[in-house]
């Protein structure tokens, strides 16, 4: 890289309904593409950047990072703005900034935070739908919450791998684990240095199995410790969860 060369770190919000996951993809969109459409018309290159994470497809993000090197000059806070004019309403870039040139969005982060949210209601909410995960039968929040702290620490979860992640170690620490009703939503946050394929919808749909009855409470450690996917839960489903921090010293 040449001496003009600049690292930005960008932030983006996006709903993940119409992608086939924030990554680019052969056959499907994924928002990096339409992101890199934006960049080209802006910018006048194609730049090729670095995502913080893959995401599932429905996925959504309220704060995703990625980082690019360009050689244009365009102000921090003018790039913001003429990204967002040739995005469409389903992204949008919240923050740009200059890091250090060895800076990688995902390589440098030391940690990612996801929510779940979940409509617990009988009745859906048409201004919800496609935002988050609805169940019928009562959940109490308390409950699951207490059997949520048995994920923390750090632990080999192969367990709550779905198939067709990449093959490697499965080790990862779990630092946060929350779940809280905020009237007839059910909120799950999980904080970590890293999760595998899915594994977040597998946690939760775990914790949903001991709430209607499915699975035992008390079950979490035994599957963790087999390793065996067939244990543990349903992968919830993709559009109740979202991306909501990542974490860099």
């Amino acid at each position: 890289m040449g001496d003009d060369s600049r690292n930005l770190l960008l932030t983006l919000r996006f709903v993940g309904t119409n992608y086939a996951g924030y990554q680019v993809q052969q056959n499907a969109t994924g928002v990096c593409t339409v992101l890199q459409d934006a960049m080209q018309r802006v910018l006048g290159a194609r730049e090729a950047v670095k995502g913080c994470s893959r995401t599932d497809a429905g996925v959504h993000a309220s704060r995703y990072c990625l980082s690019f090197t360009t050689k244009n000059s365009m102000p921090c806070d003018s790039l913001v703005g003429a990204l967002n004019a040739h995005l469409p309403d389903d992204i949008a870039v919240t923050s740009c900034r200059e890091v250090t040139l060895g800076f990688h969005a995902r390589y440098s982060a030391t940690g990612k935070e996801y929510t779940y949210k979940l409509l617990n209601s009988r009745v859906r909410d048409p201004f919800l739908e496609g935002f988050c995960h609805r169940v019928a039968y009562p959940i109490d929040a308390s409950v699951l919450h207490a059997q949520a702290q048995d994920f923390l620490g750090r632990h080999d979860f192969t367990a709550f791998k779905a198939k067709g992640g990449k093959p490697g170690d499965a080790v990862r620490t779990i630092s946060y684990f929350s779940v809280e009703r905020q009237g007839e939503l059910v909120l799950f946050t999980v904080r970590g240095d890293g999760f595998l394929y899915k594994m977040v919808r597998i946690m939760v749909g775990t914790l949903l199995g001991i709430a209607s009855g499915r699975l035992p409470p008390g079950c979490i450690p035994g599957i963790i410790a087999g390793g065996e996917r067939s244990r543990a839960g349903q992968t919830a489903p993709a559009h109740g969860l979202y991306l909501s921090d990542v974490y860099y010293e």
